[in-house]
């Protein structure tokens, strides 16, 4: 079986989606983006395709080798998406190929659901408490949401009670122990960090979340001595040697490796291990599309740390298009008493309903996220 033809499909809301085909018919689906480079992720596809085109799609990790170390220059975000969405479209491939789904292909499930999560608030959250609310009567059990708008350096407390007053919101419209993540996003600069966890600590949140940027994970050991809180973080790293001082310095609990940014399937479940030998838990970053979603779902039924899964449905990006409308069986990601079932069926488990996706491809997007400024005129982390 050979390679012989990648397409790619840039499609509303912020997605982009490959399609692997080869000489025996059987093609393969993944999701290669980064929010807001859409067009960049796909000029590396395609400058990847070079070298794929007349290869066998069943040696994965070959491929993965001779992608992320054959071009000298390594990582980051774009090559690693790109790679990233390869390599699911490969590990579709291969599941078709064997009649299996690719969690049996890595060793078999160590469980038939995992549990979920959903998004509240949107950018500039408002209106949590009865967000939230309305989420656990449609049986979620956890939420996330942002946890402030921008923040300088240092800034005012009034900032930071606000922050607390909505998820103190949340607590009472929920009880004591729905979950709460708290997603700092990297807005928060390591003093007002330090502040805004020891103030969140009393509402016992499942975790915060990018307290600080990646590149300032050194402060993680400040803001770890300032709140007995789960630490989580990990989006904006992209491969296991991103990830090895992190899980080495011992000051994040939970680490969120994106299965369309870190090197896809194979590389998170590297990812994952290293974390396991760490004790550190995984919940797989995914505010993606259903592509992106079938790729955790995979990698979190045979990785015995992943205690949770993010899922974008109804989350405020997806406007023009959502979770459930590039899938032929919608019903594939039901979710019920906050998990959803592992799909069972062959490769990614997902049917993608190519015709809907061409359709979209035609309409397109240009998605950008918004850039912040402080009061003062200075640029702001989004």
């Amino acid at each position: 079986m050979k390679i012989t033809k990648l397409e790619l499909f840039k499609v509303l809301p912020r997605w982009l989606f490959l399609k692997i085909e080869t000489d025996e018919g059987i093609c393969g689906w993944g999701e290669p983006v980064i929010e807001g480079r859409a067009d960049t992720v796909r000029a590396a596809v395609e400058e990847l395709s070079e070298y794929l085109i007349g290869q066998d799609p069943l040696k994965i990790e070959d491929h993965w080798q001779v992608l992320y170390r054959a071009g000298f220059y390594r990582g980051g975000p774009i090559l690693m998406s790109a790679i990233a969405g390869i390599d699911q479209a490969l590990w579709d491939i291969k599941g078709k190929y064997y009649n299996a789904p690719i969690y049996q292909l890595l060793g078999g499930p160590c469980r038939e659901k995992i549990r979920v999560y959903c998004w509240i608030g949107g950018d500039r959250p408002a209106d949590v408490g009865k967000a939230a609310k309305e989420k656990m009567e449609q049986g979620y059990t956890a939420v996330k949401m942002n946890g402030t708008e921008e923040l300088h350096y240092i800034d005012s407390y009034a900032k930071v009670e606000a922050a607390v007053s909505r998820v103190a919101a949340i607590r009472e419209a929920c009880g004591p122990h729905f979950g709460i993540a708290v997603d700092f996003h990297g807005r928060v600069h390591k003093a007002m960090a330090k502040v805004l966890a020891k103030e969140l600590e009393p509402f016992k949140l499942m975790f915060i979340e990018e307290p600080v940027l990646p590149e300032n994970n050194e402060a993680l050991r400040d803001i770890a001595n300032h709140t007995s809180t789960p630490i989580a973080t990990g989006e904006r790293m992209f491969s296991r040697w991103d990830f090895k001082n992190l899980l080495a310095d011992g000051y994040v609990d939970i680490i969120q490796p994106d299965l369309s940014h870190a090197g896809g399937i194979t590389e998170c479940k590297k990812i994952s291990a290293m974390a396991e030998a760490y004790d550190v838990a995984v919940a797989p970053h995914c505010p993606l599309g259903p592509i992106a979603l079938a790729a955790c779902l995979q990698l979190d039924a045979c990785t015995p740390n992943v205690f949770i899964q993010e899922q974008s449905l109804g989350i405020h990006y997806n406007r023009g298009g959502d979770l459930l409308d590039y899938l032929k069986d919608p019903k594939v990601f039901t979710y019920e008493n906050g998990f959803v079932k592992i799909p069972e069926g062959p490769g990614l488990g997902i049917e993608v309903n190519e015709e809907k996706v061409r359709e979209m491809a035609q309409k397109g997007h240009n998605w950008k996220n918004p850039v912040w400024r402080n009061e003062d005129g200075t640029v702001a982390e989004w």
